[in-house]
């Protein structure tokens, strides 16, 4: 029997490849053999039912051709310790095992093992035998790590307290659709966008939803860089059966920062077959990222594929408008006097995430509170002067040019030629202008920037741009509208 389980085996693992053997066939183990039936044990009932699913009717196949005596198999679940040869059904008939096995035991529940333990909505995971070989400590802080897989939520991260603007309403759209649906609706939900956009906040906002509508559903939310630090650990302490159990048995799996895992093979695939697992159980599956799955480099075809199997919705950079009402949005929850000319200023200059914008809010709120003087539009420049520098900064003489030519129909090459015409000159200007007002270049700088001139030359450009916005309010409209696209 035990030759002919060692050439099913072998066959097996030709078969199916190496990563799937080691996963799902290399831990099955024969127990016996009783009037036609082959009894196999499994570790898990997970597994049990992956192999009764996936390879049952070809290991059945291989036994009758090695022993025309097999018409079917039995794949049951027992403890770690069972003996290896299993007998004794309710009849009394033995089960003719191999000559090295123990003495038969009756197959009773004792030997079963269901998945018995119990977890909250964001749960925990079995204590394995696998870990009986490690010390009493390592054994303790893989179980407290166990206990404490799905990371903390933040409670400020709610639906209620989520801005919605035109950048962003898909994605929550979404969001609020699959955290208030009965079934799974989009699988994967796919969120990206830029840092500081909102996606973590709509993950944590998902996550309490689903727990608030049926604390009994199992959601596990947790970073990719965490999830690769579990099977890292799993496979430190060969337990991998029990990190793929924990997380194919959940109702909920979310992943943060998704490509944190790109060029990690190993993870990946992991990773992937944790993903059809769930999907093939119909278990909702939610990734974020900071591009969309067509763009994650690093990533398997396959997975960036499965990636964009269901909806796919991207997080816009804001607009002003949306920040404007993030900042009031704060400004009441933080109780806080704030005159609306700071909270205009604030969404006017500081562009580049939200998580930027409530840190330059709270600066100025504590520095009121702290130092006991009114929030004005003066105190607000004067604390946050190094985050408006920065902020400044991001906005390039190149960008400028290019965009002001687009706007007057010129080449970008006229903005350095020597050409004093009307229509090249005074782009030039609001050029120079803007190169001024929006970056942090000295005169000099500038000059060099325009076909190596004179900062005198920039002097006057400045000087004349301001002469007519106050004179031309078709010019000043214009300059206005270049200012607020190259701010947002």
């Amino acid at each position: 029997m035990d030759q002919q389980w060692a050439r099913i085996r072998g066959r097996l693992k030709d078969e199916v490849g190496e990563i799937a053997y080691r996963s799902w066939l290399q831990p099955l183990s024969f127990a016996g053999i009783r009037g036609g039936e082959v009894r196999i044990v499994v570790p898990t009932r997970f597994m049990r039912d992956w192999v009764l699913t996936h390879y049952a009717d070809r290991i059945r196949n291989l036994w009758s051709g090695e022993n025309p005596e097999v018409q079917s198999i039995d794949v049951v679940v027992a403890a770690a310790n069972a003996p290896a040869a299993l007998a004794a059904d309710d009849d009394g008939e033995d089960i003719e095992g191999n000559d090295a096995a123990p003495a038969p035991a009756r197959l009773s529940s004792a030997l079963v093992q269901p998945n018995s333990y119990t977890s909250g909505s964001y749960g925990a995971a079995p204590p394995s035998p696998a870990f009986s070989d490690e010390s009493p400590t390592a054994v303790a802080s893989v179980l407290e790590d166990r206990t404490d897989i799905s990371a903390p939520l933040d409670p400020r991260f709610t639906f209620e307290n989520f801005v919605v603007g035109k950048p962003n309403e898909l994605a929550h759209a979404a969001a609020r659709r699959v955290a208030d649906a009965t079934s799974v609706t989009f699988n994967p939900l796919f969120l990206y966008g830029g840092v500081g956009l909102g996606k973590t906040h709509l993950m944590h906002a998902i996550a309490w939803q689903i727990r608030r509508n049926d604390p009994n559903r199992k959601v596990i939310y947790l970073s990719a860089e965490k999830f690769m630090y579990q099977f890292i650990r799993a496979l430190r302490f060969k337990d991998t059966m029990a990190f793929k159990q924990q997380f194919r048995s959940v109702d909920v799996l979310m992943i943060d920062d998704v490509q944190f895992i790109s060029g990690k093979d190993s993870t990946q695939e992991e990773f992937f077959h944790t993903f059809n697992a769930l999907v093939d159980q119909n278990r909702q599956v939610i990734i974020s990222a900071d591009k969309s799955p067509s763009d994650l480099e690093g990533m398997e075809e396959r997975l960036r594929s499965r990636l964009g199997w269901g909806l796919v919705a991207d997080i816009h950079p804001t607009t002003y408008e949306l920040r404007l009402g993030i900042l009031q949005a704060k400004a009441d929850a933080l109780n806080a006097a704030i005159p609306l000319k700071v909270l205009e200023f604030l969404a006017h200059k500081i562009t580049s995430n939200v998580r930027e914008l409530e840190g330059a809010l709270n600066r100025i709120v504590a520095h009121a509170e702290l130092v006991g003087r009114a929030i004005s539009l003066e105190s607000t420049q004067e604390v946050l002067h190094d985050l408006l520098r920065a902020n400044d900064r991001r906005v390039t003489i190149d960008e400028i040019q290019k965009r002001v030519a687009e706007h007057f129909n010129i080449r970008v090459a006229d903005m350095h030629s020597a050409r004093r015409a009307r229509a090249v000159a005074r782009p030039r200007q609001v050029a120079m202008y803007l190169a001024k007002q929006l970056t942090a270049r000295s005169l000099p700088e500038i000059g060099r920037k325009f076909g190596g001139r004179d900062h005198t030359t920039v002097m006057h450009a400045v000087k004349k741009v301001e002469e007519l916005r106050t004179t031309d309010p078709a010019f000043a409209e214009d300059v206005e509208l270049l200012r607020r696209m190259l701010e947002s």
